[in-house]
């Protein structure tokens, strides 16, 4: 199973797992993760670029995975996340390096996925 698909998988089942608790305060933070991400002065994607570079910058590989995911769902170019990955070096210093190589990893694996679903 490829990263892509595993970190799908695992954030859905465990965000299901921890919703399915009930938790007044939990469900309500997930609602207002989602919402902070809608539309409004700014589009979705000028917001998933921020997120993305504030989760650099916080160095949450995680939450660089989902925002570079939801980028690329959004039609942001590579050119587009490069600009975010310096922005997120350079706020954050050398030590989001390791993170970056993961964030270019992972871009590199949803692009040899977009040229396999052309080819087929």
């Amino acid at each position: 199973m490829s990263r892509l698909a595993e970190f799908r998988a695992y954030r859905e089942r465990m965000n299901q797992r921890i919703l399915d608790q009930q938790s007044l305060v939990t469900n309500r933070f997930f609602a207002l993760d989602g919402k902070a991400y809608e539309a409004g002065a700014l589009d979705e994607r000028t917001k998933e670029l921020a997120g993305l570079a504030a989760s650099m910058v916080l160095r949450c590989d995680d939450c660089i995975a989902y925002h570079v995911i939801r980028c690329k769902e959004l039609g942001c170019t590579d050119e587009q996340l490069w600009e975010i990955f310096n922005v997120g070096l350079i706020v954050g210093g050398s030590i989001v390096i390791p993170h970056l190589r993961r964030a270019v990893d992972l871009l590199d694996e949803i692009r040899e996925g977009e040229s396999h679903s052309e080819v087929t």
